[in-house]
């Protein structure tokens, strides 16, 4: 059986959620390997809504959860989500969510230092979350981070928090920003410790494990392609690879665990924050787009901006993040448009290019070139099967498909869990 890997082939918010909870009923273990609780998948099971940030989705089918060692954690915000989800009746235990010992630790310093750096930025601000993320991936790179493991050991803390210090308050001074005190710190980490340490465990080897049993493994991406820290639209990224080569790295596996990578893009584009958008949309069609798709983000509730399908950015997705299928998500949202716009290529500086530049002001003076297609007056909501779906969305799909060079094998048509329409099983590919 073939592993699975799932990536957002946007800039994220394509409804993840929802494609995660359907595939994690038929996986035996759900990995994320990537990202922080900047991400966000929402899932409805039932007449529960569960609102994910941190937590593996696979856990809501009561499956195993695993964060691998590509996640930054922030211990409070954890067990904030645990606590929330074990109200709603889930149960969250060591026995199901294993988190891997070497996974780098989101502190209170990471978050302030955030703040502090997006408000200096001024009307160069990159829209971060706030939360600290970024500030934790620095930290791992510049091997003063203080992993999960750490906390076990009170020697390794005492002096990886005077190295920590040392570079954070010189910064947090320079910015204007309120310094930390080294025995606050300790006193934080000392007091959730025995609340984290039980979830401790050595992941690389129990997904061998898992891998070697013939297991099904589900790896989830958080955030998406274009937010790629190599490959997306820097600097306005996250702080992390979220292309699916990264997921037996952020989880302690070889490069071919990832299996079947499952690609998920809606049938138009939203993005959240800051950062270019060539085919972004500003009047009432982007409104109607951003009503009916209900376009807030899950982590922070900010209004999404909305615009036409752009194929130039799907397409480098697929082929920078492996993609070998999509998943197409919110078709019933452009239910009766008389006409479908879809971004082919740009304009730059009088000539037209199909990929988008990688110099930040090439893509401010990009001009989206569309292709225009017939709309349909029926709907899709609901929809099951292809016979089910009027002649002119299947033209689209079509169209999408040949634009993108990549076949389209899922495609959702609402909310719910069952209005999926499957052309090959990613698990049997």
């Amino acid at each position: 059986m073939s592993n699975v890997t799932v990536i957002g082939a946007q800039w994220g918010d394509e409804g993840k959620g929802k494609i995660v909870d359907w595939l994690a009923s038929r996986a035996d273990v759900v990995v994320r390997f990537q990202g922080g609780h900047n991400a966000g998948h929402t899932l409805v099971v039932g007449e529960q809504v569960y609102k994910l940030s941190l937590l593996p989705s696979g856990l809501v089918r009561g499956k195993l959860g695993v964060i691998g060692n590509g996640v930054v954690v922030d211990p409070e915000a954890l067990l904030a989500e645990i606590g929330r989800v074990t109200e709603k009746g889930l149960s969250v235990s060591p026995e199901t969510l294993k988190i891997a010992e070497n996974v780098p630790l989101i502190l209170p310093l990471h978050g302030a230092l955030d703040r502090a750096r997006e408000a200096a930025r001024g009307e160069r601000k990159i829209g971060t979350t706030g939360r600290g993320i970024g500030p934790a991936y620095e930290d791992k790179v510049a091997r003063r981070a203080i992993r999960l493991c750490d906390l076990a050991e009170p020697e390794t803390l005492d002096w990886k928090l005077d190295e920590l210090l040392l570079h954070h308050n010189t910064l947090l001074a320079g910015l204007g920003a309120e310094t930390f005190e080294k025995a606050d710190l300790l006193a934080f980490l000392n007091e959730i410790a025995p609340r984290v340490l039980p979830y401790m465990a050595p992941v690389a080897d129990l997904l061998e494990e898992q891998r070697k049993a013939g297991k099904r493994i589900l790896f989830e991406g958080a955030q998406a392609v274009m937010l790629d820290v190599d490959h997306g639209t820097y600097p306005f990224v996250t702080s992390s690879n979220t292309v699916a080569s990264n997921a037996g790295t952020g989880a302690g596996m070889a490069p071919s665990a990832a299996g079947f990578v499952l690609g998920i893009a809606k049938a138009y584009t939203t993005r959240v924050g800051e950062g270019p958008f060539p085919s972004e949309l500003h009047d009432v069609t982007g409104r109607t787009l951003g009503e009916r798709g209900h376009e807030f983000g899950t982590v922070t509730g900010r209004p999404r901006r909305c615009g036409w399908f752009d194929a130039v950015l799907v397409r480098h997705a697929a082929r920078v993040g492996g993609v070998d299928g999509l998943a197409l998500t919110k078709l019933d949202v452009l239910d009766g448009l008389e006409e479908i716009q879809v971004c082919v290529g740009y304009e730059l500086d009088g000539e037209v290019v199909r990929r988008f530049p990688a110099g930040p002001a090439a893509q401010t003076r990009v001009r989206p070139v569309f292709e225009k297609l017939e709309g349909w007056k029926e709907s899709t909501r609901g929809a099951r099967s292809w016979a089910d779906l009027p002649a002119q969305a299947i033209k689209y799909i079509r169209r999408i498909e040949e634009l993108v060079e990549t076949p389209v094998t899922l495609l959702s048509t609402s909310p719910e869990r069952d209005d999926t329409i499957l052309m090959r099983d990613p698990f049997d590919s």
